[in-house]
This record gives C-alpha cells, structure tokens and sequence, in this order.
C-alpha cells in the first residue's frame, strides 16, 4: 500500500512538472539541452556579474529555471542584438532571452511568449535635475539612447506630438552603443538626457543613489517575450507551459521579487500579445 501510494505521489510530481517536458521536439530531446541567444549588457536583466564574470540576472535565472522545467539544460550563445532573429531562423539556437520586445514586425520571423513588461523611460543626472524637471523640458536638448531598440523611434514620435506640435523644438536623438554608453555620455553632460528601460534605469539607480532622476512616468508600454521561430511551435508552447508551471510553484514570483522587478511581471504569459 505505502509503495502504491509513493508510486502516486512520484506520477503526480512527473505530470505536474514535466508536461512542459514531454512535449518538446525530438531535437531538443536528443541533444539536451536548449541553446539561448542573450545579449548580457543590461541589468538587472542579462548582464556578467563584476566579481565573477558569470551571466546572472533576471533573463538568467529565468532561462534556467525554464530549461530545467523542461529536463534539459540551458546553453547560452552570447549573439550581437541584431542578429539574435537571423540566428533564431538559421537553428543556431532555439530561443531568444534578452529582453526583446514582442513587436509586429517580429512576428514575421519570431513567435514570442510574453513573460515581462517594460516601458521607455526618460531620465537626467542630478546636475540637470534643476532645469529638467518634466519630459517636455527635453524639448530642443540632446536625449541619447541605444540605437539598436525602438527607443529612437518612439522618442521621435513623442517629441513630434509633445514638442514640434507645440511649437516647441524637436529633440535631439542621439543613437549610442547601448545603454551604457547613454549613461556615460550622460555622466559628462554630452547628452542633456537619456532613455532607457525603465526596470534598468530603476536598478542604476539603486547602485548609485542621487546620480540619476527620474523624469515623467514612462512614455511606452511593451511586453518583453522569450523569441522561438515560427515554425517551432512545439518548442514555443512547451516555453509556455513551462512558464506556467513556473508561476504556479511561486518560482517565477521569486525571480522577479530577487530583482525588485514586481511591478513589471506579466500578467499572463500570452503569444504575440505585445503592443
């Protein structure tokens, strides 16, 4: 009776963890392991931890924790940003974790499974503070952000609607590396201002209290979602299940509360649901 009944309990644990598992394509079976293009810059999302040089961060966690749920382990292959999709497409590995934003425009190659939320931030250093104090103040000064996101588009359309509108000078965009390179230009008052994240630019904050500020509320809504190939359905919905079976046993819930990233978890974890 009690080896009937711990034959039960183990089958319960099986069904509940590793549904996610049995449904993942042969290839990822026979190898496995799942290989993730990530890009580590940005923390707390993906970046090298200083003393160690090992990958941490929310992307990080989240990406192993996933890879185990479905039996097998992560690779990680760090890919320039630009070409994560061409990889994704040509089998050079099977899922995108660094933070991508689900758009349009990637739905021609990518599926994507929402799994965060974001915003576009504008912020300044305390230096500036006392002249930009509002988004509007950026009207005719120089905002720097990383060329390779959607940040320098969407600045553009908001200074046409809320500074060219009014009569007010465009703001000057100023494409950078990354966001690092935003910040250090912004540091030595080459940009009057930048924009970035606002998880990350909440997290700089917390490392070095009083140097940057805030400006506005953030001016963009999007959903951040773990890329898969269009044709790789199996894999995409077996992410999901994974993702939910996460948040049922309070694992993705302690992830995001390690990096003080609550405000921004997903409310659910749809497909293509991004704005």
């Amino acid at each position: 009776m009690k080896l009937a009944t711990l034959a039960a309990a183990a089958a319960a644990i099986l069904i509940a963890g590793g549904a996610a598992a049995q449904t993942l394509p042969d290839r990822i079976k026979q190898a496995g392991k799942v290989v993730i293009a990530t890009n580590p810059n940005y923390a707390p999302i993906i970046y090298k931890d200083p003393k160690t040089s090992q990958l941490t961060g929310l992307d990080y966690d989240l990406g192993e924790a996933i890879a185990k749920e479905l039996g097998v382990k992560a690779e990680w292959s760090e890919t320039a940003f630009a070409q994560m999709l061409p990889s994704l497409q040509t089998g050079r590995v099977d899922l995108i974790m660094a933070f991508m934003a689900d758009r349009a425009d990637r739905r021609e190659v990518a599926d994507f499974v929402g799994y965060m939320r974001s915003g576009a931030q504008f912020y300044t250093v305390k230096q500036l503070a006392d002249k930009i104090k509002k988004p509007d103040d950026f009207c005719g000064k120089k905002v720097g952000t990383s060329r390779t996101t959607t940040w320098p588009k969407q600045i553009e359309d908001w200074s046409k609607e809320n500074c060219v509108a009014k009569g007010k000078p465009p703001i000057e965009v100023v494409g950078t590396e990354g966001s690092v390179d935003a910040r250090t230009q912004l540091r030595t008052l080459r940009l009057d201002g930048a924009v970035q994240g606002v998880e990350a630019i909440v997290y700089e904050q917390s490392l070095d209290p009083g140097l940057y500020v805030l400006v506005g509320e953030p001016f963009t809504l999007v959903t951040a979602g773990v890329g898969v190939a269009k044709k790789d359905t199996q894999l995409r919905d077996a992410v999901q299940a994974a993702l939910e079976s996460l948040r049922k046993k309070g694992i993705y819930q302690q992830i995001v509360k390690k990096y003080a990233l609550e405000p921004y978890a997903a409310p659910e974890f749809a497909i293509n649901k991004g704005n």
